[in-house]
């Protein structure tokens, strides 16, 4: 399982917010490709960017921030936020950005979220953000009728590479992630997992890990900032022991 460090973009900065509340923000870093080279640095084979003024507003805010990460790191990045036509998931990737998270437009237009999976078969995850149990849209300002199990199922036969579940509820909040949630979601996906939410601790990780083989990363944002979790300390401490079997 990979520990993917988080980068959220709003108005150009680095920063994280509670519970994806746009106006609860923790400002980290003004200069965003600085903080990836740090993850970089402390091993990072990926990093996991996400344009929160793109998510809201429908369409990229801070491509040249992501850009400029691009430019600053080797390893692979992946970006989600605000992505909602494939002219926009075209320029990403020409730009080198190794995946696309779509969230959004997975619930809204399942022509374009098709069109995307056959133009890029794997190099499209699905961002599936939730709050109790039912998927949350347009960067989280809005919760759709749709549960989270019923959109895997509706996109079992998409060419999608992983499926990407935050609890919305644990986002920022540091107090571990949502198990019985993501366990359901590991027992429903066609795709492979990777969680996001409320991962605070090395525990945390393992208890992830623990859910079986189709977890296949971990996003960690805000305990990495904030020097809750060591990032090297973390990736050491889950290559010491064997993987789940399942």
């Amino acid at each position: 399982m990979v520990v993917i460090p988080a980068i959220d973009v709003k108005d150009g900065r680095c920063v994280r917010l509670r519970q994806g509340d746009m106006a609860a923000e923790t400002v980290y870093s003004a200069d965003v490709p600085l903080m990836a080279r740090r993850w970089e640095e402390a091993g990072a084979g990926i990093i996991h960017l996400v344009d929160l003024n793109g998510a809201v507003e429908g369409e990229p805010k801070n491509f040249p921030q992501i850009e400029a990460v691009r430019q600053a790191v080797r390893i692979e990045i992946q970006v989600g936020g605000g992505i909602r036509n494939l002219s926009t998931v075209r320029r990403y990737l020409e730009a080198g950005v190794s995946r696309i998270v779509l969230g959004t437009a997975a619930l809204t237009d399942r022509k374009f979220l098709d069109e995307a999976c056959r133009a890029f078969p794997r190099r499209i995850l699905l961002g599936l953000d939730a709050r109790n149990g039912q998927v949350a849209v347009k960067g989280w300002t809005s919760v759709s009728e749709t549960t989270a199990i019923d959109l895997l199922k509706d996109l079992s036969e998409f060419s999608l590479g992983a499926v990407i579940y935050t609890d919305i509820a644990r986002d920022g909040m540091l107090e571990g992630p949502n198990l019985p949630a993501l366990k359901e979601i590991v027992a429903s996906s066609p795709f492979p997992v990777i969680a996001s939410g409320g991962i605070s601790r090395i525990d945390d990780l393992r208890a992830v890990r623990s859910l079986g083989p189709q977890v296949v990363g971990a996003i960690v944002g805000k305990a990495l900032f904030d020097g809750k979790l060591d990032y090297m300390a973390a990736v050491a401490a889950l290559g010491e022991e064997p993987a789940a079997s399942g």
